[in-house]
């Protein structure tokens, strides 16, 4: 009687493990064309994670901006303030 039971229960194991298997790749298959686009999404991640928490980086490069290119600089500023605004409002919805 538990001789049976347990060949049951190794017989159902192998049939879980392969059926996972397809399962997985078929996931795999699934996702594939998606891996490069999410890993240019990570290193953008990573960027602005960087900057973030560098300012001083970021701040150098836009006073340098602002002194080669005061123009540029001004139409940077007002998109980077208006984006600031844009993700504040969108921050306070979700």
């Amino acid at each position: 009687m538990m001789g049976k039971k347990i060949r049951d229960l190794e017989y159902r194991r192998q049939e879980l493990q392969e059926r996972s298997a397809v399962e997985r790749r078929q996931m795999v298959a699934h996702f594939e064309p998606w891996v490069k686009p999410l890993s240019w999404a990570d290193k953008g991640i990573d960027t602005f994670n960087f900057l973030r928490g560098n300012p001083v980086l970021w701040s150098t490069a836009f006073a340098a901006l602002a002194h080669y290119k005061p123009k540029l600089a001004s139409k940077v500023l007002a998109v980077g303030w208006g984006v600031m605004k844009l993700l504040k409002g969108a921050k306070n919805i979700i």
